[in-house]
């Protein structure tokens, strides 16, 4: 039982880093980053229930990382509508200059 949520995890651990690296819209960038993090967090949970002893520590550190990520989506989309307001686009490799 272990094994099938570690390989549904490792899955969706991929799929977020293949839309990190490869996809160019930074919305598609967030969002993976987010899956990856999910992925993280089904993590944690199974090996609390399924681990060597299981306790709640798995799922309390899961509820930390939900709100981490939650937090770093707020900021991050702040951050997307404060630069597509200045350049006027969503694509990652626009945004390679630190000057005005």
């Amino acid at each position: 039982m272990l094994g099938s949520y570690l390989t549904l995890a490792a899955v969706l651990f991929c799929i977020g880093l293949y839309g990190v690296l490869v996809k160019r819209n930074a919305i598609i960038v967030l969002l993976s980053i987010e899956l990856m993090l999910n992925a993280v967090n089904l993590n944690l949970i199974a090996f609390s229930k399924y681990g060597v002893v299981p306790s709640l520590t798995g799922q309390v550190f899961s509820l930390f990382t939900m709100t981490v990520a939650a937090a770093e989506a707020a900021v991050g989309i702040a951050v997307l509508i404060a630069l597509y307001r200045n350049r006027a686009t969503v694509n990652v490799d626009e945004y390679d200059e630190l000057r005005r």
